[in-house]
Order: structure tokens, then C-alpha cells, then sequence
């Protein structure tokens, strides 16, 4: 049997896996819901960061059946990483926020953790990660908030300063925490959100966050607002419902849901583009992600926004179930985009980090 055979046998059975996968998640939403596994309770029980061991294997191309092939839509690959830990509570991530250099990185847990560490770096490559820590998520009585009851999916997460906010998706809350309070170790408060918000489905709600920054050297539209989307809450013409929390101009608007897409990030770039980034499943072709462009200044109360899709891939390429998206510019002023998955701590999955440079 050809590579290229075995390659296309292999995506075969792993849309068939994570079909099923679907499907049951798709079950157990449906029915009461369940605290995370025991097994992470117990590995989140203290407070204090624990150093954990990361190991990663390079994905030398993004497209296995053609190994020449770097540009794919309006991105360059770059690098990519799969990444695996003897540590029980590692996986599920949904989001990353990385520092400037892109070297630093803060990402949350579905299942109520922080992971943060350094990005390795060679030749522009990622190799892999160091200085690897995770911590549970504090609620304000300072107690894991896991130990509430459908507060452990934590899915969203963005990043203003030494404020960091993590949208919790069953409970459609936001929780904010002050990072020069002991970092990871820092209490988490409750913010006032929109009703609307409160009213999303519980399994596919608060999915994506993004700060516009505000300050004497920022000149965005939409300055100071926390951004709030949800992963499929519907508006009464099927479009996707997002907020606008704070800042010079709160309120609803709606981004068009085409071909079925969900939500499950967003990062803001320096240029004023918001970039979404969406996934959706189907019985027959698996997982598919895309990455679309949207204008902050189209943005605005009761506003139906849209915008090009600059990057789609299916399990014909290197991607699982890509839930988190982050931007840093190089000193070359190259846009680096980072990409992460959500193992949903299955065998059959893979937490992958992936590398893009933004094409201009």
C-alpha cells in the first residue's frame, strides 16, 4: 500500500473515530451534564502551579499528500508540533494568548486549568515547549471553580494587560482576573454580562473573547470593549450571536454563519482585522476549520458583520479540533499566527500546535 494510501486510509478512520467521538459528547450534552473526570479534580485539588513535563513531535508539512506545498489560502506554514504529557490533567485546550515575541504563552483548559510556559524556537521553528506549568482556575472564594458546579468549561480566553478574562461556556459567565495578583494563582470575579448572554445554549455558548485595547497610542474603533462570541447561539435569521461588553459602544450584533460553521476563537490584529476562527463537523468529511477576516470598523450595535475566508482545511491536513488562535508580529514585521487544539483528552485526538505565517 502507497504512503499516500495509507495516509488517506488512516483520515478515513479518523473521521469515522471522531464521528463517533461527536456523537457521544453530542449524547452526554443532551443529558445532565457531568462534573470534568475525577482524575483532573484531583490533579487541580491545590492551588500552587505545578512544573509538568511537555514532550512534542515536529509536523514537517501541513498537507502529507503534497510535501512541497507551504502556502495554503492567504497563510504560510510555518511549523507545527504535536504535543503530549505523562500529565493526566494535560489536554482540552481551547485557547492561547501569547506574549509579543510570540515565546510566552498563557493557554486555558475546557476542563478549569491554566497552562502556561515558553515556545521553543529554532531556524523560526517551533521544537518545543519549556517551563511548562499548570494551575487550576480560582474562583473568588479562592477554591478550584471546578468545585462548581458546570463551571469547569472554561473555553474562552483574552488577555487586556495584567486582566485576563475566561469566558465559562455551560454557565455563559465571564470571570476576570488581575495577573499582577499572583499570576495563575490570581481569584477570579464574576463581570456583568449582557441577559443575551445569559440566555445562550448551555453546550454552545461563550466560545471566543478579544480585547480591543485602549490607550493614548491605540486608535481602534471599539477602543476598551471586551468582545464576547458565541459558538452557535442563533439569532432569529440563523445568523451566529456576538457582544459587545464595555467600551464606547455596548450592545448585540451578529456575524453570518455560512455553511454551518461554529465558532471557536478570535484574535484581533494590529492592522484592525479581526480574524475568526470557525469549525464544523460532518458525518462524511470529519472535521473542517476556517479562518475569516471581519473589519473591526464593521462592527456595531445590531451590525450583521462578514468577511473572506483566508485559510479552510480539512483531515486531509495536519488539524484536529482546532480551538484556539493567537497573533504575534516578528521583528521582520512578518503577522505569525498560532493555532492550538482540543484533545477532549481522547485517544483518538491530538493536541496540536501549529504555526502560519499571514500572507500579505
Amino acid at each position: 500500500m502507497s504512503t499516500h494510501q495509507s495516509r488517506r486510509s488512516f483520515l478515513g478512520h479518523a473521521a469515522a473515530g471522531f464521528s463517533t467521538l461527536a456523537a457521544s459528547r453530542f449524547a452526554q450534552a443532551q443529558a445532565a451534564v457531568e462534573p470534568p473526570p475525577r482524575a483532573l479534580q484531583i490533579e487541580c485539588a491545590v492551588s500552587e502551579p505545578v512544573s509538568i513535563e511537555v514532550n512534542a513531535r515536529a509536523i514537517p508539512n501541513f498537507e502529507p499528500r503534497d510535501r512541497t506545498r507551504t502556502r495554503f489560502g492567504s497563510l504560510d506554514y510555518r511549523s507545527g508540533l504535536v504535543l503530549t504529557s505523562p500529565y493526566r490533567g494535560f489536554g482540552g485546550l481551547s485557547g492561547i494568548r501569547l506574549d509579543t515575541k510570540g515565546e510566552r504563552f498563557l493557554a486555558v483548559s475546557d476542563q478549569g486549568g491554566w497552562f502556561t510556559g515558553r515556545i521553543r524556537y529554532a531556524s523560526g521553528k517551533m521544537t518545543g515547549l519549556d517551563d511548562v506549568e499548570a494551575a487550576p482556575l480560582l474562583g473568588a472564594e479562592g477554591r478550584p471553580i471546578t468545585e462548581k458546579r458546570l463551571w469547569w468549561d472554561s473555553e474562552s480566553i483574552a488577555r487586556d494587560g495584567n486582566f485576563v478574562y475566561v469566558g465559562l461556556e455551560r454557565v455563559n459567565q465571564i470571570l476576570r482576573y488581575d495577573f499582577s495578583k499572583g499570576g495563575t494563582a490570581a481569584r477570579g470575579e464574576a463581570i456583568p454580562v449582557p441577559a443575551g448572554v445569559r440566555k445562550l445554549p448551555s453546550n454552545k455558548g461563550l466560545e471566543a473573547l478579544v480585547v480591543v485595547p485602549k490607550g493614548k497610542d491605540q486608535n481602534m474603533p471599539l477602543a476598551g470593549t471586551l468582545i464576547a462570541f458565541s459558538e452557535r447561539g442563533l439569532d432569529a435569521d440563523g445568523n451566529l450571536t456576538a457582544f459587545l461588553i464595555g467600551g464606547p459602544s455596548p450592545g448585540q450584533f451578529s456575524v453570518r454563519r455560512i455553511e454551518k460553521y461554529d465558532i471557536s476563537d478570535a484574535v484581533l490584529l494590529p492592522s484592525g482585522e479581526l480574524l475568526i476562527l470557525e469549525r464544523k463537523f460532518s458525518w462524511f468529511t470529519g472535521v473542517n476549520i476556517r479562518i475569516r477576516s471581519i473589519p473591526l470598523k464593521s462592527i456595531a450595535p445590531g451590525a450583521l458583520v462578514d468577511g473572506p475566508a483566508l485559510f479552510v482545511a480539512d483531515l486531509g491536513h495536519e488539524i484536529d479540533n482546532m480551538e484556539g488562535i493567537d497573533a504575534h508580529v516578528t521583528p521582520d514585521g512578518e503577522t505569525v499566527l498560532t493555532l492550538v487544539s482540543d484533545d477532549n483528552f481522547s485517544m483518538l485526538q491530538r493536541t496540536l500546535l501549529l504555526q502560519f505565517t499571514l500572507a500579505e
